[in-house]
């Protein structure tokens, strides 16, 4: 197959990969509903959804939860207390849970300027109780928590302790929460007497209502340091994993979060309403885990324990994913702007390959001098295929020419590309980070102004005209023509983050400055070989 043809049916599987990856999640697949927005377009007394029960012979599954009264919805009234600091404002309710979760960051709001909940309306709340004791379930979801103490904590300078008492008929519950200005926390729950019981993170965070084929769903770190990831419709509800040093709920870009690092945690999966994940963490006369609610930003997950910043899920391409951006991490650490960090990343991996692009560049070259000898060839052994590949290998050989060679630096940007369009789209950090005031001042949101898909679109079509071709079959000319006009609307109907746009833009003006380079090599090239032969 010459490298032509080859190249061409890579940039199609490009294309089809590309679309199928994110075009048709975008265009077919419903957005999952934000549950901030259902709130504030309609108020709803509609009872909260029944978790099945897990049946199990298994002592660490919550086979005893009934999947009747044990989700109820909370009010305004059913507040106990509210946490903040200058990032974030929690709500504690009546049945010593976290209700609430608010955003207060600027970066965060909504379109209508409002703080951001993560935390869906009637969904399983973060410290929620259940006892396996049916009859005890019952009594804990009738009798509210006791706090004595200020109904506003602020955290904005440093810890504060809370605790919540509930007094049952047969067992006390006290909970003990240490929360950090940071989001982090520390919990401790102790019964009065052994019961068995299990604690949960919460349903998962509900913050995104994207449409782009995202990971969202529950995430353990098993306590062999595996990590394991149960998405959204995908729960058996037979998952448990014993010694788990962490426990994760996640969306696009937050989290609620349980975690043990000394003992260990023994996890249980509930499946719930649509196949949906819930976890829950079995309960001890005296338990202590760390938690997190907020943002997944690496740094702050890190100040917390380093390895926190493994619940920061990337999905298929985490193992390229990671790196890449702890890469464009300690660029932007440096330099301080996001859109300039992707540029120098962009630059970096062109750097790493173009041993490789040159290579394959200069074998394209060679190509499109020989394509009239090949084109001969074909015509003269047209009812001999096996001879005319003995006979254009001949010629590949004797010129120098690797039919190959364009391959391989195509092949490496697909991955590439993919693997950087999750960080992109999954990094927090990227939320509200301008490029260049004015214009681009948030790299998580496509371009207001559609300048970057233009120059996209127009970038490939200039690449085009300096690349060598060969086309044969003039429906694949065409095809190719129109390329970069279909790839811009693409990129103009669906609003892709502009920081991927920006990497795609970068990346076709260095393969341009590239190209010059190899073209005007391969004109000296030439002319010395013009040289030598007079």
């Amino acid at each position: 197959m010459e490298q032509q043809d080859l190249n061409k049916r890579l940039i199609m599987a490009f294309v089809l990969s590309f679309l199928v990856f994110v075009g048709y999640s975008y265009l077919f697949t419903k957005a999952p509903q934000n549950e901030t927005a259902k709130q504030a377009l309609e108020q709803t007394n509609s009872s909260s959804p029944k978790a099945p029960t897990i049946k199990s012979d298994d002592k660490s599954t919550p086979q005893g939860v009934t999947a009747s009264k044990n989700t109820p919805t909370s009010s305004n009234s059913d507040v106990l207390l509210s946490v903040h600091s200058h990032s974030y404002k929690i709500t504690i309710d009546s049945l010593g849970r976290i209700a609430q979760y608010e955003l207060l960051e600027d970066k965060y709001k909504t379109k209508d300027g409002k703080d951001l909940q993560i935390l869906g309306k009637n969904e399983t709340k973060p410290l929620e109780v259940r006892f396996t004791d049916t009859k005890i379930n019952d009594e804990a979801f009738k009798t509210p928590y006791i706090y004595e103490g200020s109904s506003n904590v602020d955290v904005t300078n440093g810890a504060k302790t809370i605790t919540l008492t509930q007094k049952l008929s047969s067992v006390t519950i006290t909970k003990t929460i240490t929360i950090q200005p940071n989001g982090a926390y520390s919990l401790d729950v102790k019964t009065s007497s052994p019961v068995a019981y299990f604690i949960t993170p919460g349903h998962r965070p509900m913050a995104d209502s994207s449409r782009y084929m995202l990971v969202r769903g529950v995430l353990i770190k098993t306590k062999d340091g595996v990590i394991k990831t149960i998405e959204d419709k995908k729960a058996k509800g037979d998952e448990v994993f014993k010694g788990a040093t962490i426990a994760s709920a996640f969306d696009r870009y937050v989290a609620t979060i349980f975690y043990n690092f000394k003992d260990g945690m023994n996890v249980s999966i509930l499946k719930v309403e649509n196949d949906n994940p819930l976890i829950f963490v079995e309960g001890k006369p005296n338990l202590h885990l760390g938690g997190y609610i907020g943002p997944k930003e690496h740094n702050i997950l890190a100040a917390i324990d380093p390895k926190l910043t493994d619940v920061i899920e990337f999905g298929w391409f985490t193992f390229l994913s990671k790196p890449f951006f702890h890469i464009l991490l300690a660029i932007h650490n440096a330099i301080g702007n996001w859109g300039w960090a992707i540029i120098l990343f962009t630059l970096l991996v062109k750097l790493v390959l173009f041993p490789l692009s040159y290579k394959g560049m200069m074998s394209m070259q060679k190509l499109k001098d020989l394509a009239p000898k090949m084109k001969d060839l074909k015509e003269k052994y047209k009812d001999d295929p096996a001879k005319m590949n003995m006979k254009m290998m001949e010629m590949y050989k004797k010129h120098g020419v690797n039919p190959m060679g364009g391959c391989l630096p195509m092949l490496l940007q697909i991955p590439v590309f993919f693997a950087l369009y999750r960080v992109l789209l999954n990094a927090d950090e990227l939320q509200g980070a301008a490029w260049i005031h004015g214009w681009i001042d948030n790299l998580a949101v496509a371009d207001p102004y559609y300048i970057l898909p233009i120059l996209m679109g127009a970038s490939m079509w200039f690449q085009q005209r300096i690349t060598p071709n060969n086309f044969t079959d003039p429906m694949q000319e065409k095809i190719f023509k129109w390329f970069p006009v279909g790839m811009a609307l693409m990129f103009i109907i669906m609003p892709f983050p502009s920081g991927l746009v920006l990497y795609w833009v970068t990346n076709n003006l260095f393969t341009i400055g590239q190209q010059y380079v190899i073209n005007k090599a391969y004109a000296k090239h030439k002319e010395a070989a013009k040289h030598n032969k007079g």
